[in-house]
């Protein structure tokens, strides 16, 4: 069942608790590149069934969810519930594949990037990487956080350093739900543009392999890495997985109604499915 209103309001259909942006490469690189023109930050979400799952689980993290910029759609299942839902246009977009075209779009245009994530080595690893296959990237910002909460002079000291570099895209890998929340907290903060790119740190970095494309097509990505990481991925797949199957069906069928909630400031909009 289509939600037409959220898809012409937004250029956004419904995958049950998200409003999930229609888009591809090119057209996120353009909307990145209109936010760093604007000079108010801003920050964009990579979408698979894990984060559906979460945001609809907890409606606090849902909601800063649908306030990104940009609500990307980098699983197959969220793809297939937009072409099935009639948008025919409906692509993939994954994480690793926009952090490194984005690099290169830096490169080409001038801009700073940084990356804040991650452990000491695997930062070290993606920045030699990226100084080899982008030699005149400007790398202004690269910090592996300690894996606990900062305090708050420990924070401010991370913003103050992130603005006094000139970052104008962030890349963000803190793992969902982490890096989402800490985007949002800091949407005010930084002029940066933030994304939210996972596991990508690990891809680039070369720690974890990649699934083959053709696996990730057949939307059997989450397979390949549950091989390889069972006992940090079970739960997301094995637990996750079918239960948004089911929920992707009720709302297909119309059996079921969702809410998407946005909080902009002191606004707030919610739509619902017809």
């Amino acid at each position: 069942m289509k939600d037409t209103n959220l898809q012409e309001n937004q250029n956004r259909a419904r995958v049950v608790s998200l409003g999930v942006n229609v888009c591809n490469h090119d057209s996120v690189i353009e909307k990145v590149s209109g936010l760093i023109e604007q000079g108010n930050g801003g920050y964009v979400c990579f979408s698979t069934v894990h984060m559906v799952m979460e945001s609809y689980d907890d409606s606090v993290y849902g909601a800063k969810i649908n306030d990104a910029d940009l609500i990307i759609p980098d699983g197959m299942p969220l793809v297939w519930m937009q072409k099935l839902q009639g948008i025919t246009n409906a692509a993939r977009v994954r994480a690793n594949d926009l952090m490194i075209m984005l690099c290169d779009f830096a490169e080409k245009n001038n801009l700073k990037v940084g990356f804040y994530g991650g452990t000491q080595n695997v930062i070290d690893e993606i920045t030699k990487r990226a100084a080899k296959d982008f030699p005149k990237l400007q790398i202004a910002y690269a910090f592996s956080p300690p894996f606990r909460a900062l305090t708050e002079a420990e924070d401010a000291e991370v913003v103050k350093n992130i603005e006094k570099a000139g970052v104008q895209i962030l890349f963000v890998g803190l793992g969902c739900p982490k890096q989402e929340n800490w985007m949002a907290r800091h949407k005010n903060k930084t002029s940066a543009v933030m994304l939210g790119v996972g596991a990508s740190f690990d891809f680039y970095a070369g720690n974890i392999k990649e699934s083959p494309r053709w696996l990730g097509n057949l939307g059997l990505e989450w397979f390949y890495r549950l091989l390889q990481e069972p006992k940090r991925l079970w739960r997301r797949y094995l637990i996750l997985n079918p239960r948004f199957m089911w929920l992707a069906t009720m709302q297909l069928l119309g059996l079921k109604r969702f809410s998407l909630i946005e909080t902009k400031g002191d606004r707030e909009k919610q739509f619902r499915t017809l």
